[in-house]
């Protein structure tokens, strides 16, 4: 029995007792003047600095992206630029090449003619010196022949002339054919040394 006395006598776990239970409510109310005075503060300052870095970051974000898509559209339009310029400076040169090869031509053509017209001015006065030194020399061997035939002298200026103007005109109007020309030649001699 002394165990039940005992036992009505000790604490109960389940009682309550006042002094700690004011204790612990000073104690929390301390706790929470401290936490709300220096704690929450700190926090709020800490949420609004990382909130206004990220805000600020998104900004800066956007403004870098706006700046990355103004230098594209830049770069683009100065590409644009460099391949109108690059497109017009083909076509001059493509139009100065023509111009410089129709110039070519041109003076080619023009050299071509005067080159042309050189020659034919030589050839013509090369073969007016071959017929005067021709006609000097057939009438010189004409006169010889006649001569040689005759048996006298047919060198007198004039009348050498006259047989030799003669016989040159027939030899081309075609009266007289160039195999015969040796008989008609001493027949014309004979004939104008009869006359002489």
């Amino acid at each position: 029995m002394n165990r039940i006395l005992a036992a009505e006598k000790a604490p109960s776990p389940l009682a309550v007792e006042w002094v700690e239970v004011i204790l612990a409510l000073v104690v929390f109310g301390l706790l929470y003047l401290a936490v709300k005075k220096w704690v929450v503060p700190n926090l709020e300052k800490a949420y609004a600095d990382r909130t206004a870095a990220i805000e600020g970051g998104m900004h800066k974000a956007e403004e870098a992206q706006a700046q990355a898509q103004a230098a594209l559209e830049q770069y683009q339009a100065q590409l644009s630029e460099a391949r109108a310029e690059a497109t017009r400076i083909r076509e001059e040169a493509r139009e100065q090449g023509a111009a410089i090869v129709a110039e070519m031509r041109g003076q080619a053509q023009a050299e071509a003619t005067r080159i042309t017209e050189s020659a034919k001015k030589q050839i013509s006065a090369e073969r007016q010196q071959a017929v005067v030194s021709l006609r000097s020399e057939v009438g010189r061997l004409s006169t010889d022949l006649a001569s040689r035939i005759v048996g006298e002298s047919l060198h007198d200026e004039t009348r050498q002339r006259g047989i030799v103007d003669r016989f040159l005109a027939e030899l081309e109007a075609g009266e007289i054919r160039p195999e015969t020309v040796g008989s008609s030649a001493a027949g014309a001699s004979v004939v104008g040394g009869q006359d002489a």
